[in-house]
């Protein structure tokens, strides 16, 4: 019987085989990541539309530190409803290429219920120290939302806010009750989008039980009865909802409405971006609470040690305040940090410009003195969405 001889003994062969451990060793990892002495490639997923805001922190981030990010890669936006599936689908492939997602709460809530992102903190507490003490108030109870799985990031008082053009409207309401009158007496003049496809639209949604003095605001069905009764008033001299809040902006810009329902940063940022007039104004009615927004950063489960060291030296980074300061953008999510310290003099010259020219001085003012909540919980928003469908937006649907 011929003996088999084994392979390792040959020096060629043993040398080889060594070689391959070696290579197979530094593509270890899942996802094919590289191992910790190399730089990762930083893949965000954005399920919100918050690229703009963060996309100057993480290529600060990538120059100050070439030796662990190599490059950052934007795949197109996705919709929040699409996030818990595209998880799922890398983690089931064992092929993780997200490393860093950004969305509202959301998707943060469907993600967490799924089990498809890491938890932050308290176990990795040494990362963010102080970080409840640095928050400013209103984005501290929006980040105890998410249960230590997703960080605030950026935050807005939000509104609800009302915009109008001074040349149709003289004398704006001025409270709650205003603002049905008007809108009896001037039909087809008021309008607001859609709010499952809306944020001020949502806002305005969320926000009307407050003003209204509604039983419970945090219960759509149960405790809003004044809230229905008058959005069904005002529907009698709606033709038909947009389905987007551009369409709104545009109604406005146009004439073909003269009072839409808005919030800070939907005010400042589409005048600066020339889709409405630069003159047109705004007013916030008495006894308003405003219904906060924010957005999360969190970590897909299934990365790498390499990756997750990264990962949270990033989001360390990113709530830094020379970072949050960064923000503020162009206004669209106005003020913008969710940190305490951070002054419109931190903020890039391009930016500071916006807000000297499109920006209201009153808009510091009325953050500082008006009560801010947060949203509703999912399941409750949900409920409200399809009550409003059901029973407002039934058959007025604008579809061009």
């Amino acid at each position: 019987m011929q003996m088999v001889k084994n392979p390792l003994r040959s020096p060629v062969l043993r040398i080889v085989f060594l070689g391959m451990a070696f290579l197979l060793a530094g593509c270890s990892g899942t996802g094919g990541s590289p191992n910790t002495n190399h730089p990762i490639i930083l893949q965000v997923v954005d399920a919100g539309g918050y690229t703009a805001q963060v996309k100057p922190m993480l290529d600060a981030y990538q120059k100050a530190h070439p030796d662990k990010v190599s490059k950052v890669v934007y795949p197109a936006r996705i919709q929040a409803p699409q996030l818990p599936g595209k998880l799922k689908a890398e983690e089931n492939a064992g092929n993780i290429q997200d490393t860093l997602i950004i969305t509202g709460y959301d998707a943060v809530a469907s993600t967490i219920q799924q089990g498809l992102v890491e938890q932050l903190t308290p176990a990795h507490n040494d990362k963010f120290p102080n970080l409840d003490a640095n928050y400013l108030p209103a984005a501290k109870a929006y980040n105890d939302l998410a249960q230590g799985y997703g960080l605030v990031f950026t935050y807005t008082p939000s509104g609800p806010v009302f915009e109008y053009n001074p040349a149709k409207v003289s004398n704006p309401p001025t409270t709650i009750e205003e603002l049905q009158a008007w809108i009896k007496a001037h039909p087809h003049q008021f309008l607001y989008a859609r709010p499952s496809n809306s944020g001020p639209g949502r806002t305005m949604l969320m926000g009307l039980p407050y003003l209204l003095g509604d039983k419970d605001p945090k219960d759509p069905i149960h405790g809003w009865d004044k809230t229905w009764s008058f959005l069904k008033d005002a529907g009698s001299a709606i033709d038909a909802y947009p389905t987007r809040t551009g369409d709104t902006m545009k109604a406005l810009s146009t004439g073909e409405a003269s009072i839409i329902a808005s919030t800070l940063g939907w005010d400042i940022n589409p005048r600066y971006l020339q889709q409405v007039p630069a003159g047109d104004k705004t007013f916030v009615l008495k006894d308003t609470t405003f219904v906060a927004d924010a957005a999360f950063m969190m970590m897909p489960k299934g990365l790498d040690q390499a990756r997750q060291n990264v990962m949270l030296d990033v989001m360390a980074w990113m709530l830094r305040p020379d970072q949050q300061a960064y923000n503020y953008d162009s206004g669209y999510f106005y003020p913008g940090p969710a940190v305490k310290n951070v002054p419109i003099s931190l903020a890039p010259a391009s930016s500071q410009q916006v807000m000297q020219q499109y920006g209201r001085p009153e808009y510091d003012t009325l953050i500082k003195n008006i009560k801010i909540e947060l949203p509703l919980k999912t399941d409750q928003l949900v409920a409200a969405f399809q009550k409003w469908d059901s029973d407002i937006g039934s058959g007025k649907y604008q579809t061009s």
